[in-house]
């Protein structure tokens, strides 16, 4: 399953995003990782969450984040769910059809491995693609 939590800046994104992993945490028993730019979240997320500072990796490319999540997934079978904050502060390109499609990727990477994947991206609902707002929460 992907969602997407979807707002302009200070819309409140981010507590949502924390309040949905304290909530992973609590009811599932699997693994929880968050992806963030810089070390906001450090004091924010429980400490049983698996929190990646990214912005040490200079990712940048779609590609490059498929390649990140798909290496910590490699690395820990028990993921069930995966959190990027701040998304477009990660990847550079802004295209909506690139992010259509890495969202496709997702899903498909979703249902093979049983993972829940939740973005939280700066954009106006009101103007976003429909294709994205089916996806959000």
């Amino acid at each position: 399953m992907v969602s997407i939590l979807m707002g302009l800046k200070g819309s409140g994104k981010t507590k949502r995003l924390v309040d949905l992993v304290r909530d992973a945490l609590n009811e599932e028993s699997g693994d929880v990782v968050v992806i963030e730019k810089d070390r906001k979240l450090t004091f924010d997320i429980p400490y049983q969450a698996r929190l990646i500072d990214a912005g040490s990796y200079d990712i940048g490319s779609f590609e490059f984040l498929k390649g990140l999540i798909c290496g910590v997934h490699a690395g820990n079978y028990d993921i069930t769910h995966f959190f990027i904050d701040n998304f477009y502060k990660l990847v550079n390109d802004k295209n909506t059809d690139s992010l259509l499609a890495f969202i496709n990727w997702l899903e498909g990477f979703s249902e093979a491995e049983k993972i829940s994947f939740v973005l939280s991206i700066s954009m106006d609902p009101d103007f976003a693609p429909e294709a994205v707002k089916k996806f959000a929460i």
